[in-house]
C-alpha cells in the first residue's frame, strides 16, 4: 500500500500559504517529514488525517480517496497529534478500553485482550492501573502509540513525538516506532533532524508550505557532499564571516563558534572540508543556498 499526495494546496483566511502544490508518494515504512516550526507539517498531517480540508489537490491511500471517503480512511488510520490529551483520573487500561470502543471494537473479550496486548507492546502493562495524567512524557507518548495502533491501522501519523523526552525515553520511542514501521506506513513529522536520521529510510523537507526535498537521507547528503566546509572562529569575527560566506549553521564549541558553510569549491582561509550530514542538508535547504558569496 502507498500514500499518494498530489498537488495539495491550502491557504488560510489570513493569507498564509500553509501548503503550496505538495506532491509526495509515501511507501510502507518510516517516512520523515522534516521542517522548522510553522513550515506546514502539521497542516499536511491534519489534512491527511481528515481533520481539515485542502483547497485543492488529492490524497489516496491505496484505493481510498481520502477527501471523498473520510470514514474509510479513519478506519485504517492511527494518529498521535502533537498535543495528546488524556482524562485526568482514568487509568491507562480503562482509557485505552474506552478508546477501543470508540474505534468500533465492541466485543468485550476481544477488547480486553487487545488492550492488554497493546499495553504490553509499548511496555506499559505494569503501569496499566495508573492514571495516564501521572505518566512521564515518554510514557504518555508510548500510550499515545498504543491508542494509535487500535484497529490494526495501515497508516500511522505521529506529529512531533519526541520533543521534551529524555534520552532514555527517546530511545525507547525510537525502537517502538521502528518496529511498527516494518509493516505499515508511518509518517513522522518533526523539526528534529536526529529523529529522521535515526528512523527513516525516506524523507521530505518542507518550509513555508513548499516541498524542498523528497528522497532518502543518503541521497540528500550525497547531493551536498564535497560542498560543506567547517571552521572554528572567534566571536568577534562572526559579522565578517556572515558577510562573505554562506553560513548554514553555527554552534559553540569550547566557547568558540564552529561554523559550517556551503561552497562549491575550496573557500580557502583554512576552512576544512567535512562529510555532510542530515543537519547540513536541512539548513542548506531551509536557507535556500543557491548563489555563492565571494570571500
Amino acid at each position: 500500500m502507498e500514500l499518494r499526495i498530489k498537488s495539495l494546496s491550502k491557504t488560510y483566511p489570513n493569507g498564509v500559504k500553509a501548503l503550496e502544490n505538495i506532491s509526495l508518494r509515501i511507501p510502507k515504512g518510516m517516512y520523515g517529514l522534516l521542517g522548522p516550526n510553522g513550515a506546514g507539517k502539521s497542516t499536511l498531517m491534519r489534512t491527511i488525517a481528515t481533520l481539515q480540508e485542502a483547497d485543492s489537490g488529492s490524497i489516496h491511500l491505496g484505493e481510498i480517496d481520502v477527501h471523498n471517503q473520510k470514514q474509510e480512511l479513519r478506519k485504517v488510520l492511527g494518529y498521535l497529534p502533537q498535543e495528546f490529551g488524556v482524562y485526568p483520573r482514568e487509568s491507562a487500561a480503562n482509557l485505552l478500553n474506552h478508546l477501543a470502543i470508540l474505534k468500533g471494537i465492541i466485543n468485550r473479550k476481544e477488547r480486553k485482550e487487545l488492550v492488554s496486548a497493546l499495553l504490553e507492546r509499548v511496555n506499559l502493562y505494569d503501569h496499566r492501573k495508573k492514571s495516564v495524567s501521572g505518566f512521564s512524557g515518554g510514557m504518555k507518548q508510548r500510550f499515545g502509540i498504543a491508542q494509535a495502533l487500535l484497529g490494526n491501522p495501515k497508516l500511522i501519523i505521529v506529529d512531533e513525538p519526541t520533543a521534551g523526552l529524555d534520552p532514555g525515553e527517546r530511545n525507547r520511542f525510537y525502537n517502538l516506532l521502528s518496529e511498527i514501521g516494518e509493516n505499515v506506513i508511518v509518517i513522522l513529522s518533526t523539526h528534529i533532524v536526529e529523529d529522521v536520521r535515526e528512523l527513516c529510510s525516506n524523507m521530505a523537507i518542507i518550509n513555508q508550505g513548499k516541498l524542498l526535498f523528497n528522497g532518502s537521507p543518503n541521497d540528500a547528503t550525497d547531493a551536498i557532499n564535497g560542498k560543506i566546509w567547517e571552521k572554528a572562529i572567534d566571536k568577534n569575527e562572526m559579522e565578517n564571516y556572515n558577510a562573505h560566506y554562506n553560513i548554514i549553521s553555527t554552534k559553540l564549541v569550547s566557547g568558540k563558534p564552529l561554523i559550517h558553510i556551503h561552497n562549491e569549491t575550496d573557500p580557502g582561509n583554512n576552512f576544512k572540508l567535512i562529510e555532510a550530514n542530515l543537519e547540513d542538508v536541512f539548513f542548506t535547504n531551509i536557507l535556500g543556498i543557491e548563489n555563492q558569496k565571494a570571500a
